[in-house]
């Protein structure tokens, strides 16, 4: 099972696909399936794939050795005129984000956490566009340990992951279910504690744009022999 650690030197891509309703998310779904399970690509690592369930989307967090061996596999001919023009017809978007993981916070106190479908997690992604001089103020804001989330029914961990075009931080978390995240999500500030109502001020203040949805892990596969 794939695993989240700033220290495993992987660059992290999220490959995000939104469509227009259920049954395309479903082809969509089955062709990234086909993909991951197929996947023997040099530098390639691993692919979770998540079914979006706020919205028909999807999204793909995959780990790579490096930059190079990414864009080898993106400038390869079957992919370029293949694999992009299906999934042109099944998409409104496609966005690729290069990352890097800099935090991760668990329930338990873990700085590493498992992705998989077998773990049962309702994931969140936040998109937070910034502009590129206020980047390293905002993971500092977000990368802060917090005693306070660990005590949230229904937590399980956040990382945060930073672009490596300067413009964008991103939050992947993890929940027991749509009802804890909902819960902790629409809390009323006079309900959080200073510190948090500090930090999501200055964040807010910082923020060029904001998006999230909720999804749910369906498939996940590693490189053999790549040890996570």
């Amino acid at each position: 099972m794939p695993i989240i650690e700033p220290e495993n030197g992987s660059l992290t891509v999220f490959n995000l696909f939104n469509t227009t309703d259920a049954e395309k998310q479903a082809t969509l779904l089955d062709a990234m399936r086909g993909i991951i399970a197929n996947a023997n690509y040099p530098g390639w690592r691993s692919s979770t794939l998540h079914a979006g369930v706020a919205k028909p989307c999807a999204a793909n967090y995959i780990q790579w050795r490096s930059i190079d061996d990414l864009k080898e596999r993106y400038e390869g001919e079957n992919f370029k005129h293949n694999t992009v023009p299906y999934f042109s017809e099944l998409t409104t978007s496609v966005h690729l984000l290069k990352t890097e993981v800099v935090s991760v916070q668990t329930k338990n106190g873990d700085s590493r956490t498992e992705i998989g479908p077998d773990r049962g997690d309702l994931t969140v992604i936040v998109l937070m566009g910034c502009d590129p001089k206020n980047q390293s103020e905002l993971v500092s804001l977000l990368e802060k340990p917090d005693d306070w989330m660990r005590q949230i029914p229904g937590y399980r961990s956040h990382s945060i992951l930073r672009a490596l075009d300067g413009d964008l931080v991103i939050n992947y978390a993890q929940w027991d279910d749509a009802a804890s995240y909902e819960a902790f999500h629409t809390m009323p500030e006079e309900e959080r504690p200073a510190h948090d109502r500090q930090m999501r001020a200055r964040g807010k203040s910082l923020l060029t744009s904001r998006e999230s949805n909720t999804y749910e892990t369906v498939f996940s596969q590693s490189a053999e022999g790549y040890a996570s």
